[in-house]
């Protein structure tokens, strides 16, 4: 048997010079004095601490050759030539350790992402091991796990033992976090002090503990946090009004929060009846608020009408507003010109309407009343893209004020080309007169959301004539079409459907929906995601699916077939599982319709 191949001379020499400069920095000048083609290759084989001590230590002799460049010179491109070779060796390191996050990620620097994601792998385990009940030591001094230490090419002789060592070192990098309530203290951000944030997402902050050390890290990046986000706090009028007082810079009359958001959170007293000073300022003052989102916080109609009244005359660009899953029932009432007692004078001129592109309202118990008011407060939002009230019982009355509006305002080509509707209690007669509303429009849909809602098989056809109007998006998931609704859709005629994607989940159409959906394929050229799931489709569809696919234009990517009852496969049908789309499976599938809970559809 043949031995084992020994290491080369290169190979050795490469690993006594990271061990060495794992230990200290003796070796480093030499190591700048390599030849380019052995100096990129210690990069390539080096440890995060290796490479980070070589790429800090960098000498300006090392990058321009001690000599003035242009930018078309040949030291420019040399130089560019090794910042790449360091990008390169930091993005080889990051998806090495966290390749699912790698896929996600497109920085402009992988050095700072590696380090900003490694402290916030520390700071994770810190937090499990702090809301033990039989911790009682310093934060600070809380031991990194030996499995993190040694992705970094931790040493014995070189101490990274502890959280404050890690921050000391890299905390520099830190412009994304994440922070638990066990974490919000005093000391870590005192651990902080390095960093400087963008982005901050807290979780279970609950008591004045966690709020007085979250003022003082809000304080500290004022000038450079754009988002903060609060997921499961508790949060008071005192907490709130600090909170918003601590995102002002030192100086400013205006913060420069781009997105903020609370969810899932008990937000302010129950019995308080106007807006915290604070927030009304916060929302007010900020000219680069872009979103704001206040979900499942169980707030009422009257904290959303003071939201909406203080956006009105802020001087912000807003152009996200969510207030789904509250109960603000009643929450625009009587708004025709008036509001709150009074005139609107900014119903003109405010800034905050006029830029508003999506509106989110999706499970806040609306009537059909509500599309009333909310039809003369959409003619104030002139860029309005997207709108969603599903999971409101508005009926088919709440969308006949939608379908007035779109009337009024397609002589100036509404800009609405997304709205969702799902579970609304619409019947096949709302919906109807609906699609011939949106197929007349200047501007149509491109998305149109009517899910959910027990609309029956006779509604196929006025969808059939839908299919083939300029609609991009369509999803009419759990509607009842049942096998009839799908046999009459398969007498769609045009030769060149729009649809990109569409989903038919949960309605019972069986083969007649794979029939259907083979049809589809034929017909839509640009079709790339389809959810098929729930439709108890028999095994042999399976080959009706695969010869389409085979020939028709589609180019599919996604296709889900879960849930529908195959014991076993047609042989037939396995180049439908053989489909891949980078690298990843364009069809998704179970072999049994059973999963681990009943599955029923009906309304």
């Amino acid at each position: 048997m043949e031995g084992a191949r020994a290491p080369s001379l290169v190979s050795l020499c490469m690993e006594a010079a990271k061990q060495d400069l794992l230990r200290g920095d003796d070796l480093l000048r030499d190591v700048y004095e390599l030849p380019p083609y052995l100096f990129d290759e210690l990069l390539m084989r080096s440890p995060p601490l290796v490479l980070h001590k070589l790429h800090t230590g960098m000498p300006k002799w090392k990058w321009d050759d001690h000599d003035v460049f242009s930018p078309s010179s040949e030291n420019a491109r040399k130089r560019r030539s090794r910042c790449g070779n360091f990008d390169r060796a930091w993005m080889a390191l990051f998806k090495l350790r966290w390749p699912d996050a790698f896929e996600l990620l497109h920085p402009a620097d992988w050095q700072q992402a590696y380090w900003e994601k490694h402290l916030q792998n520390c700071l994770d385990e810190a937090a499990e091991k702090a809301m033990l009940p039989r911790f009682d030591g310093r934060i600070s001094e809380i031991l990194i796990s030996d499995s993190t230490l040694n992705y970094i090419g931790y040493a014995s002789t070189f101490d990274y033992s502890r959280l404050h060592h890690h921050f000391r070192q890299f905390g520099y990098y830190l412009r994304s976090l994440r922070l638990q309530n066990a974490l919000c203290v005093k000391e870590t951000c005192d651990l902080l002090r390095k960093s400087r944030l963008e982005s901050l997402i807290l979780r279970w902050i609950r008591l004045q503990e966690h709020v007085d050390a979250l003022c003082d890290l809000l304080i500290w990046n004022s000038e450079t946090l754009t988002s903060i986000e609060f997921i499961h706090c508790n949060l008071s009028s005192r907490s709130v009004d600090a909170i918003c007082g601590s995102l002002y810079s030192k100086g400013r009359q205006c913060h420069g929060i781009q997105h903020f958001s609370v969810h899932g959170s008990s937000f302010l007293d129950s019995n308080r009846v106007t807006l915290p000073y604070s927030l009304s300022s916060f929302l007010s003052s900020g000219r680069s608020l872009c979103s704001l989102r206040f979900c499942d916080n169980r707030l009422d109609w009257n904290f959303a009408r003071q939201v909406f009244s203080t956006l009105l005359n802020g001087s912000s660009d807003l152009s996200i507003l969510d207030l789904s899953e509250n109960n603000i029932r009643g929450w625009l009432s009587n708004f025709n010109g008036k509001f709150l007692g009074g005139p609107l004078p900014s119903l003109v001129d405010g800034k905050s309407l006029q830029s508003l592109r999506v509106l989110n309202l999706r499970g806040n118990n609306l009537q059909k009343e509500d599309m009333d008011n909310l039809r003369n407060a959409l003619s104030h939002m002139p860029s309005l893209e997207m709108l969603d009230v599903s999971d409101n019982p508005i009926e088919d009355d709440g969308v006949r004020s939608l379908i007035s509006f779109f009337i009024e305002a397609s002589e100036e080509r509404c800009p609405l080309i997304e709205l969702n509707l799902e579970n609304c209690d619409l019947s096949r007669t709302g919906v109807t007169e609906l699609f011939s509303t949106i197929s007349s429009m200047k501007r149509p849909l491109r998305s149109l959301s009517i899910g959910d809602n027990n609309l029956g098989s006779q509604v196929a056809a006025s969808l059939l004539g839908f299919i083939g109007s300029q609609i991009l998006v369509l999803s009419i998931g759990g509607i009842g079409l049942d096998s009839s609704g799908f046999q009459e859709l398969q007498k769609v005629s045009s030769s060149d459907i729009k649809l990109t994607k569409i989903d038919i989940s949960k309605n019972r159409g069986g083969i007649e929906a794979a029939k259907f959906l083979s049809r589809l394929i034929e017909r839509a050229p640009e079709l790339v995601t389809v959810d098929a799931s729930h439709n108890f489709i028999p095994a042999e569809s399976l080959t009706i699916l695969s010869s389409s696919l085979k020939f028709a234009k589609a180019k599919l990517e996604h296709l889900d077939l879960r849930g529908n009852n195959w014991d076993s496969l047609p042989t037939g049908a396995s180049e439908l599982f053989n489909l891949k789309h980078n690298g990843k499976p364009v069809v998704l599938f179970s072999s049994s319709a059973a999963p681990n809970f009943p599955y029923d559809d009906d309304p």
